[in-house]
């Protein structure tokens, strides 16, 4: 059996945990003080995901860069891919705030979408 130590993120109260493993799966959780924290600690050890958040390249628009982000979780390994692809994008401006700017980025299946609006020059 393997220890493992986290910090939760599932909420404000950042519990301290240690999930024990074997063979790959998570045997136990113990330190967090909700149920978030277990299945926090579950997910992370076993697919951990995050929402990427970055900005992409405005042609025409009053400002150069939209803030982006994908509209879901992607898988961690998929990071570097899916930036990799938003160094590529330019969009043109008007730009509304959520609007797609890219499907399926980096065949994750979520969406890159705009976090604001950004007006023509």
């Amino acid at each position: 059996m393997e220890n493992k130590e986290l910090i939760c993120i599932g909420c404000p109260m950042g519990c301290a945990m240690t999930a024990c493993m074997e063979g790959g799966e998570v045997v136990s959780v113990s330190g967090n003080t909700c149920i978030r924290g277990e299945r926090y600690a579950r997910k992370e050890l076993t697919d951990p995901t995050r929402i990427v958040t970055s900005s992409v390249r405005v042609r025409g628009g009053r400002i150069p860069m939209v803030s982006v982000k994908t509209r879901e979780d992607i898988p961690k390994n998929k990071i570097f891919e899916c930036m990799e692809k938003i160094r590529t994008v330019t969009v043109d401006a008007p730009i509304c705030e959520g609007a797609v700017l890219v499907h399926d980025i980096a065949g994750t299946g979520a969406d890159l979408i705009a976090t604001k609006s950004v007006e023509k020059a």
